[in-house]
Protein backbone atom coordinates (compact mmCIF):
# COMPACT_ATOMS: atom_id res chain seq x y z
CA UNK A 1 0.00 0.00 0.00
CA UNK A 2 2.44 2.52 0.56
CA UNK A 3 4.03 1.62 -2.47
CA UNK A 4 0.81 2.82 -4.42
CA UNK A 5 0.69 5.93 -2.31
CA UNK A 6 3.90 6.29 -3.31
CA UNK A 7 3.53 6.59 -7.03
CA UNK A 8 0.25 8.32 -6.65
CA UNK A 9 2.57 10.77 -5.44
CA UNK A 10 4.79 11.01 -8.49
CA UNK A 11 1.75 10.98 -10.71
CA UNK A 12 0.41 14.01 -8.60
CA UNK A 13 3.52 15.89 -9.74
CA UNK A 14 3.09 15.74 -13.73
CA UNK A 15 -1.27 17.18 -13.02
CA UNK A 16 -2.58 20.50 -11.93
CA UNK A 17 -5.82 20.40 -10.40
CA UNK A 18 -5.04 22.81 -6.96
CA UNK A 19 -8.29 24.39 -5.48
CA UNK A 20 -6.23 26.90 -3.37
CA UNK A 21 -5.65 29.54 -6.47
CA UNK A 22 -3.50 31.51 -4.83
CA UNK A 23 -0.30 28.50 -4.62
CA UNK A 24 -0.11 27.54 -8.35
CA UNK A 25 3.06 25.33 -8.53
CA UNK A 26 4.16 24.75 -12.08
CA UNK A 27 4.29 20.87 -13.09
CA UNK A 28 5.73 19.02 -15.42
CA UNK A 29 6.28 15.40 -16.27
CA UNK A 30 9.14 13.24 -15.76
CA UNK A 31 10.49 15.72 -12.88
CA UNK A 32 13.25 13.21 -11.98
CA UNK A 33 15.46 15.03 -14.59
CA UNK A 34 15.27 18.22 -12.29
CA UNK A 35 16.54 16.09 -8.79
CA UNK A 36 20.32 16.24 -8.64
CA UNK A 37 21.89 12.94 -7.65
CA UNK A 38 25.51 13.82 -6.93
CA UNK A 39 26.86 14.48 -3.57
CA UNK A 40 28.53 17.62 -4.26
CA UNK A 41 26.16 20.17 -5.92
CA UNK A 42 23.31 18.57 -2.99
CA UNK A 43 25.64 19.30 -0.52
CA UNK A 44 25.67 22.98 -1.86
CA UNK A 45 21.89 24.08 -2.14
CA UNK A 46 21.95 22.01 -5.43
CA UNK A 47 23.87 24.70 -7.46
CA UNK A 48 25.97 23.45 -10.34
CA UNK A 49 26.15 25.77 -13.37
CA UNK A 50 28.87 27.52 -12.35
CA UNK A 51 31.04 25.85 -9.68
CA UNK A 52 33.89 24.26 -10.58
CA UNK A 53 33.90 21.19 -13.17
CA UNK A 54 33.40 17.48 -11.89
CA UNK A 55 32.53 14.61 -13.45
CA UNK A 56 28.36 15.34 -12.73
CA UNK A 57 28.70 18.65 -14.55
CA UNK A 58 26.21 17.30 -17.23
CA UNK A 59 22.89 17.89 -15.17
CA UNK A 60 23.69 21.82 -14.87
CA UNK A 61 26.02 23.08 -17.55
CA UNK A 62 27.55 20.70 -20.32
CA UNK A 63 30.05 23.35 -21.08
CA UNK A 64 31.96 23.35 -17.69
CA UNK A 65 33.52 20.00 -19.15
CA UNK A 66 35.94 21.89 -21.34
CA UNK A 67 38.04 22.84 -17.83
CA UNK A 68 37.71 19.37 -16.04
CA UNK A 69 41.14 19.23 -14.65
CA UNK A 70 41.65 15.29 -15.51
CA UNK A 71 41.69 14.15 -19.02
CA UNK A 72 38.77 11.16 -18.18
CA UNK A 73 36.18 11.13 -15.55
CA UNK A 74 33.74 8.30 -13.92
CA UNK A 75 31.26 9.49 -11.49
CA UNK A 76 28.48 6.49 -9.84
CA UNK A 77 25.90 8.46 -7.85
CA UNK A 78 22.77 7.05 -5.85
CA UNK A 79 19.93 8.64 -4.17
CA UNK A 80 17.31 7.14 -1.88
CA UNK A 81 13.68 8.79 -2.46
CA UNK A 82 10.80 9.11 -0.48
CA UNK A 83 12.80 6.72 2.12
CA UNK A 84 10.43 8.06 4.96
CA UNK A 85 7.70 6.15 3.01
CA UNK A 86 9.31 3.28 0.88
CA UNK A 87 12.57 1.64 1.49
CA UNK A 88 13.58 0.69 -2.02
CA UNK A 89 12.32 3.89 -4.42
CA UNK A 90 15.94 5.39 -5.49
CA UNK A 91 17.40 7.45 -8.36
CA UNK A 92 20.94 6.36 -9.31
CA UNK A 93 23.40 8.01 -12.28
CA UNK A 94 26.68 6.50 -14.35
CA UNK A 95 28.67 9.36 -15.68
CA UNK A 96 31.29 9.85 -17.70
CA UNK A 97 33.50 11.82 -19.64
CA UNK A 98 36.91 12.37 -21.72
CA UNK A 99 38.64 15.60 -22.08
CA UNK A 100 40.26 14.61 -25.17
CA UNK A 101 42.40 17.55 -25.81
CA UNK A 102 43.07 21.12 -24.53
CA UNK A 103 40.14 22.38 -25.99
CA UNK A 104 37.23 20.10 -26.09
CA UNK A 105 35.47 17.08 -24.10
CA UNK A 106 33.01 14.12 -24.49
CA UNK A 107 30.68 13.36 -22.15
CA UNK A 108 27.59 10.65 -21.42
CA UNK A 109 25.09 10.02 -18.66
CA UNK A 110 22.54 7.06 -17.65
CA UNK A 111 20.06 7.61 -15.33
CA UNK A 112 17.94 6.01 -13.80
CA UNK A 113 14.75 6.57 -11.83
CA UNK A 114 13.04 3.28 -10.38
CA UNK A 115 10.25 2.45 -7.85
CA UNK A 116 10.83 -1.01 -7.60
CA UNK A 117 8.29 -3.78 -7.94
CA UNK A 118 4.84 -3.25 -6.92
CA UNK A 119 2.31 -6.45 -6.23
CA UNK A 120 -1.41 -5.87 -7.36
CA UNK A 121 -4.38 -7.37 -5.99
CA UNK A 122 -8.07 -7.39 -5.82
CA UNK A 123 -10.40 -6.52 -3.17
CA UNK A 124 -10.30 -10.29 -2.71
CA UNK A 125 -6.81 -10.35 -2.33
CA UNK A 126 -6.45 -12.37 -5.80
CA UNK A 127 -3.00 -11.23 -7.31
CA UNK A 128 -3.37 -9.17 -10.20
CA UNK A 129 0.01 -9.31 -11.24
CA UNK A 130 3.49 -7.26 -10.83
CA UNK A 131 4.55 -4.11 -12.72
CA UNK A 132 7.60 -2.02 -12.31
CA UNK A 133 7.35 1.35 -12.93
CA UNK A 134 10.49 3.17 -13.57
CA UNK A 135 11.89 6.35 -15.76
CA UNK A 136 15.29 7.21 -17.44
CA UNK A 137 16.98 9.42 -19.78
CA UNK A 138 20.46 8.43 -21.61
CA UNK A 139 22.53 11.98 -22.74
CA UNK A 140 25.65 12.69 -24.48
CA UNK A 141 27.12 16.00 -24.67
CA UNK A 142 29.76 17.95 -26.37
CA UNK A 143 31.99 20.71 -25.08
CA UNK A 144 34.40 23.16 -27.01
CA UNK A 145 36.46 25.89 -25.20
CA UNK A 146 35.46 29.15 -27.83
CA UNK A 147 38.29 31.17 -26.24
CA UNK A 148 41.09 30.87 -22.78
CA UNK A 149 38.17 31.66 -20.57
CA UNK A 150 34.66 30.26 -21.95
CA UNK A 151 33.29 27.65 -23.52
CA UNK A 152 29.99 26.35 -24.31
CA UNK A 153 28.14 22.74 -24.97
CA UNK A 154 25.59 21.38 -26.15
CA UNK A 155 23.68 17.75 -25.75
CA UNK A 156 20.98 15.42 -26.50
CA UNK A 157 19.18 13.67 -24.37
CA UNK A 158 16.31 10.04 -24.83
CA UNK A 159 13.51 10.32 -22.13
CA UNK A 160 11.74 7.22 -21.64
CA UNK A 161 8.80 7.30 -18.90
CA UNK A 162 6.95 3.98 -18.03
CA UNK A 163 4.74 4.43 -15.01
CA UNK A 164 1.86 2.68 -16.10
CA UNK A 165 -0.08 0.38 -14.02
CA UNK A 166 -1.96 -1.28 -16.99
CA UNK A 167 -3.83 -3.66 -14.17
CA UNK A 168 -5.72 -0.52 -12.82
CA UNK A 169 -5.56 1.39 -16.93
CA UNK A 170 -5.75 -0.54 -19.51
CA UNK A 171 -5.40 2.40 -22.29
CA UNK A 172 -1.88 3.37 -20.21
CA UNK A 173 1.25 3.33 -21.99
CA UNK A 174 4.83 4.05 -21.54
CA UNK A 175 5.74 8.04 -23.22
CA UNK A 176 8.86 9.06 -24.26
CA UNK A 177 10.50 12.00 -25.87
CA UNK A 178 13.87 13.59 -26.42
CA UNK A 179 15.60 17.18 -25.56
CA UNK A 180 18.78 19.32 -25.83
CA UNK A 181 20.89 21.11 -23.30
CA UNK A 182 22.91 24.04 -24.27
CA UNK A 183 25.26 25.95 -21.68
CA UNK A 184 28.07 28.92 -21.57
CA UNK A 185 30.69 28.35 -18.76
CA UNK A 186 33.29 31.15 -17.81
CA UNK A 187 36.53 30.83 -15.77
CA UNK A 188 38.81 34.00 -14.90
CA UNK A 189 42.28 33.77 -14.71
CA UNK A 190 44.11 33.41 -11.30
CA UNK A 191 43.96 37.23 -9.91
CA UNK A 192 46.01 38.53 -7.01
CA UNK A 193 44.50 40.68 -4.23
CA UNK A 194 46.33 41.61 -1.32
CA UNK A 195 45.56 38.83 1.15
CA UNK A 196 44.75 36.27 -1.48
CA UNK A 197 44.69 35.21 -5.23
CA UNK A 198 40.74 34.62 -6.51
CA UNK A 199 39.20 33.40 -9.15
CA UNK A 200 35.77 34.23 -10.51
CA UNK A 201 33.35 31.86 -12.18
CA UNK A 202 30.07 32.06 -14.48
CA UNK A 203 27.92 30.38 -15.97
CA UNK A 204 24.31 29.80 -17.89
CA UNK A 205 22.21 26.76 -19.51
CA UNK A 206 18.96 25.83 -20.81
CA UNK A 207 18.00 21.95 -19.75
CA UNK A 208 15.46 19.55 -20.79
CA UNK A 209 14.28 21.28 -24.20
CA UNK A 210 11.87 19.62 -26.24
CA UNK A 211 8.73 17.94 -27.06
CA UNK A 212 5.99 17.13 -24.46
CA UNK A 213 5.29 13.89 -23.67
CA UNK A 214 1.58 11.65 -23.73
CA UNK A 215 1.36 8.60 -21.66
CA UNK A 216 -1.89 7.72 -23.99
CA UNK A 217 -2.50 7.94 -27.44
CA UNK A 218 -4.74 11.14 -28.49
CA UNK A 219 -4.27 12.53 -24.82
CA UNK A 220 -3.32 15.19 -22.60
CA UNK A 221 0.26 15.75 -23.10
CA UNK A 222 2.75 17.31 -20.61
CA UNK A 223 5.52 19.33 -20.59
CA UNK A 224 9.09 18.49 -19.88
CA UNK A 225 11.09 20.49 -17.08
CA UNK A 226 13.05 22.93 -18.88
CA UNK A 227 15.17 24.32 -16.80
CA UNK A 228 16.81 28.18 -17.13
CA UNK A 229 19.67 28.19 -14.61
CA UNK A 230 22.39 31.36 -14.14
CA UNK A 231 25.10 31.11 -11.71
CA UNK A 232 28.51 32.54 -10.18
CA UNK A 233 30.76 32.33 -8.02
CA UNK A 234 33.92 33.21 -6.43
CA UNK A 235 37.43 30.76 -5.38
CA UNK A 236 38.80 32.26 -2.29
CA UNK A 237 42.49 30.89 -3.03
CA UNK A 238 44.58 31.63 0.48
CA UNK A 239 48.46 31.87 0.63
CA UNK A 240 50.15 27.90 0.60
CA UNK A 241 48.15 26.60 -1.99
CA UNK A 242 46.60 24.49 0.64
CA UNK A 243 43.25 26.15 1.41
CA UNK A 244 40.56 27.12 -1.27
CA UNK A 245 37.01 28.32 -0.50
CA UNK A 246 34.66 28.66 -2.74
CA UNK A 247 31.39 30.82 -2.66
CA UNK A 248 28.37 30.38 -5.02
CA UNK A 249 24.66 31.62 -5.87
CA UNK A 250 22.27 30.52 -8.55
CA UNK A 251 19.22 31.31 -9.88
CA UNK A 252 16.90 28.87 -11.76
CA UNK A 253 13.63 29.48 -13.92
CA UNK A 254 11.26 26.67 -15.07
CA UNK A 255 10.60 27.87 -18.74
CA UNK A 256 7.28 25.79 -18.60
CA UNK A 257 3.95 28.01 -18.99
CA UNK A 258 2.49 28.94 -15.33
CA UNK A 259 -0.82 27.57 -14.41
CA UNK A 260 -3.97 30.05 -14.88
CA UNK A 261 -7.23 29.99 -13.09
CA UNK A 262 -10.11 28.33 -14.80
CA UNK A 263 -14.18 28.71 -14.40
CA UNK A 264 -14.71 25.59 -15.06
CA UNK A 265 -18.59 25.93 -13.42
CA UNK A 266 -19.48 28.81 -15.71
CA UNK A 267 -20.36 30.78 -12.70
CA UNK A 268 -17.94 33.74 -13.04
CA UNK A 269 -16.06 32.32 -9.85
CA UNK A 270 -12.44 30.43 -10.79
CA UNK A 271 -12.69 27.28 -9.01
CA UNK A 272 -9.52 25.38 -10.45
CA UNK A 273 -5.91 26.07 -12.15
CA UNK A 274 -4.88 24.42 -15.39
CA UNK A 275 -1.69 24.78 -17.58
CA UNK A 276 -2.41 26.12 -20.71
CA UNK A 277 -2.13 23.87 -23.74
CA UNK A 278 0.89 25.63 -26.44
CA UNK A 279 3.53 23.94 -27.48
CA UNK A 280 6.53 23.51 -26.08
CA UNK A 281 8.62 26.04 -27.66
CA UNK A 282 5.71 28.90 -27.75
CA UNK A 283 5.67 27.80 -23.69
CA UNK A 284 9.70 28.86 -23.37
CA UNK A 285 9.20 32.21 -24.51
CA UNK A 286 5.57 32.60 -23.15
CA UNK A 287 6.63 31.76 -19.66
CA UNK A 288 8.51 34.88 -18.71
CA UNK A 289 4.84 36.88 -19.18
CA UNK A 290 2.19 34.75 -18.89
CA UNK A 291 1.38 34.33 -14.80
CA UNK A 292 -2.10 35.65 -13.67
CA UNK A 293 -0.86 37.65 -10.75
CA UNK A 294 1.73 39.41 -13.19
CA UNK A 295 5.28 40.52 -12.62
CA UNK A 296 4.69 39.77 -8.95
CA UNK A 297 4.22 36.40 -9.70
CA UNK A 298 6.65 35.62 -12.48
CA UNK A 299 9.55 36.77 -10.10
CA UNK A 300 8.06 33.84 -7.35
CA UNK A 301 8.79 31.32 -10.38
CA UNK A 302 12.53 31.96 -9.81
CA UNK A 303 14.35 29.71 -7.31
CA UNK A 304 17.92 30.86 -5.96
CA UNK A 305 20.33 29.31 -3.68
CA UNK A 306 23.35 30.10 -2.10
CA UNK A 307 26.29 27.32 -1.55
CA UNK A 308 30.06 27.31 -0.38
CA UNK A 309 32.43 24.94 -0.55
CA UNK A 310 35.96 24.49 1.54
CA UNK A 311 38.79 22.15 0.68
CA UNK A 312 42.19 21.60 1.88
CA UNK A 313 44.96 20.53 -0.38
CA UNK A 314 41.98 18.71 -2.71
CA UNK A 315 41.89 16.14 -0.43
CA UNK A 316 39.07 16.82 1.76
CA UNK A 317 36.16 19.14 1.24
CA UNK A 318 33.18 20.55 3.31
CA UNK A 319 30.38 21.73 1.98
CA UNK A 320 27.09 24.02 3.23
CA UNK A 321 24.61 25.36 1.28
CA UNK A 322 20.68 26.67 0.94
CA UNK A 323 17.74 26.70 -1.39
CA UNK A 324 14.64 28.84 -1.61
CA UNK A 325 11.61 28.44 -3.70
CA UNK A 326 8.46 31.05 -2.95
CA UNK A 327 5.47 29.34 -1.08
CA UNK A 328 3.12 29.61 -3.75
CA UNK A 329 5.38 27.63 -6.26
CA UNK A 330 6.03 24.56 -4.06
CA UNK A 331 7.90 25.80 -1.10
CA UNK A 332 10.73 24.17 -1.21
CA UNK A 333 13.04 25.56 1.61
CA UNK A 334 16.34 23.41 2.93
CA UNK A 335 19.83 23.44 4.33
CA UNK A 336 22.38 20.89 2.75
CA UNK A 337 25.66 19.81 4.22
CA UNK A 338 28.01 17.99 2.73
CA UNK A 339 32.07 16.66 2.91
CA UNK A 340 33.75 15.20 0.34
CA UNK A 341 36.94 12.74 0.32
CA UNK A 342 39.84 12.06 -2.11
CA UNK A 343 42.10 9.36 -2.18
CA UNK A 344 44.64 8.48 -5.14
CA UNK A 345 42.58 8.67 -7.98
CA UNK A 346 39.23 8.28 -6.31
CA UNK A 347 36.51 10.98 -4.39
CA UNK A 348 33.94 9.86 -1.67
CA UNK A 349 31.15 12.49 -1.55
CA UNK A 350 27.87 12.41 1.04
CA UNK A 351 25.61 14.98 1.52
CA UNK A 352 22.19 15.55 4.07
CA UNK A 353 19.28 17.42 3.90
CA UNK A 354 17.92 19.96 6.62
CA UNK A 355 14.20 20.68 5.48
CA UNK A 356 13.46 24.33 6.43
CA UNK A 357 9.64 24.33 5.32
CA UNK A 358 6.10 23.50 6.08
CA UNK A 359 5.83 21.13 2.84
CA UNK A 360 7.63 17.22 3.34
CA UNK A 361 10.81 17.43 0.98
CA UNK A 362 10.89 13.44 -0.16
CA UNK A 363 14.71 14.00 0.51
CA UNK A 364 14.52 14.93 3.51
CA UNK A 365 16.86 13.05 6.57
CA UNK A 366 18.38 11.77 3.48
CA UNK A 367 22.10 10.12 2.78
CA UNK A 368 23.36 10.77 -1.09
CA UNK A 369 26.30 8.83 -2.12
CA UNK A 370 28.63 9.92 -5.02
CA UNK A 371 32.28 8.26 -6.37
CA UNK A 372 34.06 9.69 -8.71
CA UNK A 373 37.49 8.26 -10.67
CA UNK A 374 39.88 10.62 -12.05
CA UNK A 375 42.34 8.70 -14.60
CA UNK A 376 44.31 10.22 -17.17
CA UNK A 377 46.75 13.03 -17.11
CA UNK A 378 45.79 16.49 -15.27
CA UNK A 379 45.09 19.80 -17.24
CA UNK A 380 45.70 22.97 -15.02
CA UNK A 381 43.71 26.32 -16.73
CA UNK A 382 45.65 29.36 -15.22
Amino acid sequence: MKRIIALLLLFALIKVNAQDNERRPITTAVPFLTIPVDSRASGMGDIGVATSPDVFSQQYNPAKYAFASNQIGIGLSYTPYLSRIIDDIDIGELNFYNRFDERSAFSARFKIFSLGEIQLTDATGLSLGVEAPLEMALDVAYSLKLSERFSMGVGGRFIFSDLKLQVLDEDSSSASSFAVDIGGYYQSEEIAYPDFNGRWRGGFSITNLGPKLSYDSGGREFYLPTMLRLGGGFDFLFPGGLNKLAVNTEVTKLLVPSPVGVDTNGDGTIDSVQQPDKSFLSGVFSSFGDADGGFSEELEEFTWALGAEYTYDDAFAFRAGYFNESENKGGRKFFNLGAGFRYNVMNLDVSYLFSASQVRNPLESTLRFSLTFNLGETYIDY
